[in-house]
């Protein structure tokens, strides 16, 4: 089985860049599942946009900290399977924290999702939610999680936490890709898989906005890059529950 995760899609550029790329590509992937919590230009899910990526041929989408940044995301949430939130938020909240889906050729494929506390909001234990999820979750069935969170320590230290016991553990948040990807004990992973969207940007917001910020020290509402976009994704082949490799992808849009 061929897994295509696509690094965080960021507002209309990487919306654009997906679909082109999924027009070209869909067929040779088993699963396609994608980071979309800055679909929406930069800030949450809409549903017209949830449809619109749906439509591009992605199976699965994840959120992060910006989940709650659209009103009808809850509702959203609520409706549709193919959508999941941060499993380690509390009790009660909206949504699904993991999901299994139906791959291309009848195979099974879990994916989850949680959230990191380093430099992040406080949710609950991401190791134990994960815990949590591995027992509902049969054993022949290959699992993906989403580790929405700012520090590589704590990506890299829930990736060997897993291993042996996800198919792969795969970095949102940060927007940079890295090269760090590998396979142990069964177990792909990768820190951040990056951004789809503008690459020339500030991790998806334009320079100026942000610069201002960090020199004047004063807000100043963030605008959505604009330019040459760009695919950051990885695929993970798979035998049984367990990786056996995970390729780096960075696709140019030709507008």
């Amino acid at each position: 089985m061929r897994i295509l995760f696509i690094g965080d899609i960021f507002g209309s550029p990487g919306r654009a860049a997906v679909t082109a790329f999924l027009k070209r590509e869909r067929s040779g992937f088993d699963l396609v599942i994608a980071n979309a919590e800055n679909t929406s230009s930069g800030r949450g899910l809409t549903a017209r946009h949830f449809s619109e990526l749906r439509d591009a041929g992605i199976d699965v989408m994840t959120m992060g900290n910006h989940t709650w940044d659209q009103k009808e995301t809850a509702e959203l949430l609520e409706e549709s399977a193919r959508l999941i939130r941060p499993a380690n938020y509390p009790p009660g909240t909206p949504g699904l924290g993991h999901t299994i889906v139906t791959a291309r050729g009848g195979g099974r494929v879990a994916v989850a999702q949680v959230m990191g506390r380093v430099f992040m909001d406080p949710l609950d234990d991401p190791f134990r939610t994960l815990d949590g999820i591995r027992a509902e979750v049969p054993s022949e069935v290959p699992l993906v999680v989403d580790v929405h969170a700012e520090a590589t320590s704590e990506k890299k230290a829930i990736a060997w936490y897993l291993r042996g016991r996800a198919a792969a553990v795969l970095g949102t948040h940060t927007h940079v890709q890295t090269a760090d990807e590998a396979v142990h004990g069964g177990t792909a992973s990768i820190t951040d898989v990056g951004l789809t969207g503008v690459a020339d940007s500030a991790i998806g917001m334009g320079f100026e906005e942000v610069h201002y910020r960090f020199t004047a020290r004063r807000p100043l509402r963030y605008r959505p890059a604009e330019g040459r976009a760009a695919v950051n994704a990885v695929v993970i082949a798979l035998e049984g529950p367990a990786a056996v490799s995970i390729e780096r992808i960075w696709w140019w849009h030709e507008q």
